[in-house]
């Protein structure tokens, strides 16, 4: 039997031509879209979305590429663009109703939710990052040695082929590396929901690997273009990450700053699945930010 979020249920939309998009939803009223990262599924949205169905619909989508929503052949570098991914959510809750919503987003999810605040600011109500950067700025925080700890970046920028056969070779031990290297708590993600993560990610080598590479090429681009223009994020953001500034020597609240003038920045010491390690603590959060 497959793992669900409890009280969901499962809605597949076309979200673009040809792309269909799979997502958890539960609650009803306002809408909160939430994102996951990498490498993972909705699922790891498990222990929070239940509690923010009290009040709101809540829409938790695999994102373009990865568990069991379509992962088109990269054939183009817009094809997992942050843009293109941010236009399935807003495509996927304009089908459910909801031409407005708030929207959070963990790792890769947290960097569709920031192009979507950036290009959808009518459509974004709040937007809540959960441990990243920026693209443009996480890229120019990597400096000498201590950029081994984003190795897999560097190695999933390269051309397509050897990144992809190179993972596929050891699909298991790439990801579960990061499973379990990246928490903070090993009860957090629990032997079923990690053989589940670990099975969708076996299945979507390639498409997780154009979804990383667009990262080092179309959405530098996309963010530069921000930058020149001034556009920042027109919403209230709260962004929570690991204290990565101090060990890698970086005013994290001071990079996200510049693009979130109404910014909430705080650390949590809770591993990077801080979603499934400190649930209540994420609820909180978005809760706050909702009153904002």
């Amino acid at each position: 039997m497959s793992l669900a979020i409890p009280g969901s249920e499962t809605v597949t939309v076309e979200t673009a031509p040809g792309v269909r998009t799979t997502a958890a939803v539960l609650g009803s009223g306002p809408a909160v879209v939430l994102l996951h990262g990498f490498p993972q599924t909705h699922l790891m949205w498990r222990r929070v979305a239940p509690a923010l169905a009290a009040d709101h619909t809540v829409i938790c989508p695999d994102l373009r590429g990865y568990g069991a929503s379509d992962k088109p052949e990269e054939d183009s570098p817009d094809t997992y663009s942050k843009r293109t991914m941010a236009a399935d959510a807003v495509a996927l809750a304009a089908a459910l109703g909801h031409d407005r919503f708030a929207l959070a987003g963990h790792d890769r999810g947290a960097l569709v939710a920031f192009r979507a605040g950036l290009d959808h600011p009518g459509t974004v109500t709040h937007l809540l990052s959960l441990d990243v950067l920026p693209t443009l700025d996480m890229w120019d925080v990597l400096h000498g040695a201590d950029a081994r700890v984003a190795f897999h970046l560097y190695l999933m920028a390269q051309p397509p082929g050897l990144p992809e056969r190179m993972i596929a070779a050891v699909a298991d031990e790439f990801f579960a590396g990061f499973l379990d290297g990246w928490g903070a708590d090993e009860r957090a993600i629990p032997a079923d929901v990690r053989a589940a993560y670990l099975r969708a990610s076996r299945e979507a080598v390639p498409s997780i690997v154009a979804d990383y590479r667009a990262s080092a090429g179309i959405d530098l681009d996309h963010d530069r273009e921000d930058r020149r223009a001034g556009r920042t994020l027109a919403m209230p953001v709260t962004v929570i990450q690991q204290d990565w500034g101090a060990q890698l020597g970086y005013d994290a609240a001071g990079l996200w700053g510049a693009w979130a003038p109404d910014l909430e920045h705080r650390t949590l010491d809770a591993g990077h699945f801080m979603a499934e390690s400190a649930p209540e603590e994420i609820v909180d959060a978005l809760r706050a930010l909702l009153k904002r």
